[in-house]
C-alpha cells in the first residue's frame, strides 16, 4: 500500500507528534541532515519555528543535534524512530486508560444498591448472563423457553457452578430446551408450575442467590432487551415475587 505525504503526516499526528514536528521529521528524512534554513526550504514550517520544533523532536529522541554554526540536525534511524514512537504511544495509552480505570472504579464505588441496568442485543445479554451466573455463591436459577437463548457458554457455566457445589436449577416449558438441560451434569431441571401458554415475549431469567437477577424480553422483530440488577433491594424483591408465583424454591 502506498501512502502519500498527507496520510503520513496524519499518521504521525495520531502517534503524538504535532503537525510541525511531523513535517520537520519527514523533511529531515528527505535531507538526511540539514540546518534550519534547509528544513524551511523543504517544508512550509517557518524557519523561526524550526528551531523549537527540532528541539522538541530531539527531546523525544527522534533526531540528533550537531552543535555547529549553523546548528545541523539529523534524524535517527527509522527503526529507532518507530520504536520510540511506539513506546511513547503505549505509555500515553497506559496513562489514559489508567485514569479511565480509576474513574470507572470511583463511579462503581459510588453506585447505589438500587441500580437497575438495561442491556440490549443478544451477544451483550449472553455475556451479562454468563457473568451473573458465574457470580453465584449458593444458588442459581436459569430459565428460558427459547433454545437460542440457551448458549453453550451458559451451559458450561451451569455445569461449572453445579460442580462447585452451587445449587443449580434450570427451568423451561419447552421440551427441546429441557432435553438440553438434562444433558448438564449436576443441574436440576424443572418445569414452571404455572406455564403461560400465551407468553410469546419472554426471553430468559437468571436468578443468583437472593440478590441478583436478569430478566429479558424479545420483541416481534426478534430483538432482545434485558434488565438486570445485582446486590440490590430491587433484585431481592423481584426474585421473591417471581419465585412466589412460580414456586421454584
Amino acid at each position: 500500500m502506498t501512502t502519500d505525504e498527507s496520510e503520513a503526516l496524519d499518521a504521525f499526528e495520531h502517534l503524538g507528534l504535532t503537525s510541525y514536528e511531523a513535517k520537520v521529521f519527514i523533511a529531515l528524512q528527505r535531507l538526511g541532515s540539514g540546518t534550519a534554513r534547509d528544513v524551511a526550504r523543504t517544508t512550509d514550517v517557518p524557519r523561526s519555528q524550526v528551531y523549537s520544533v527540532a528541539e522538541s523532536l530531539a527531546e523525544h529522541g527522534l533526531l540528533d543535534v550537531q552543535q555547529a554554526s549553523p546548528i545541523r540536525y539529523r534524524p535517527v534511524d527509522i527503526e529507532d524512530a518507530r520504536t520510540i514512537l511506539r513506546d511513547r504511544f503505549e505509555r500515553e495509552q497506559d496513562r489514559a486508560f489508567e485514569f479511565v480505570d480509576q474513574v470507572s472504579q470511583e463511579v462503581a464505588d459510588e453506585e447505589t444498591q438500587e441500580d437497575i441496568w438495561t442491556v440490549r442485543g443478544r451477544d451483550r445479554i449472553d455475556d451479562r448472563t454468563v457473568d451473573l451466573l458465574s457470580s453465584a455463591d449458593e444458588r442459581l436459577v436459569f430459565a428460558t423457553r427459547l433454545p437460542e437463548l440457551f448458549t453453550d457458554a451458559i451451559g458450561r457455566v451451569l455445569e461449572e457452578q453445579a460442580r462447585a457445589g452451587v445449587e443449580t436449577i434450570a427451568v423451561s416449558r419447552t421440551d427441546t430446551v429441557c432435553d438440553r438441560f438434562a444433558e448438564l451434569e449436576g443441574v436440576s431441571v424443572e418445569s414452571p408450575t404455572r406455564p403461560h401458554t400465551d407468553d410469546h415475549r419472554s426471553g430468559r431469567i437468571a436468578i443468583v442467590d437472593d440478590d441478583g437477577i436478569l430478566l429479558s424480553v424479545v420483541d416481534d422483530a426478534g430483538e432482545e432487551t434485558a434488565i438486570w440488577s445485582s446486590e440490590s433491594l430491587f433484585a431481592t424483591v423481584l426474585i421473591q415475587l417471581i419465585e412466589a408465583n412460580q414456586h421454584v424454591r
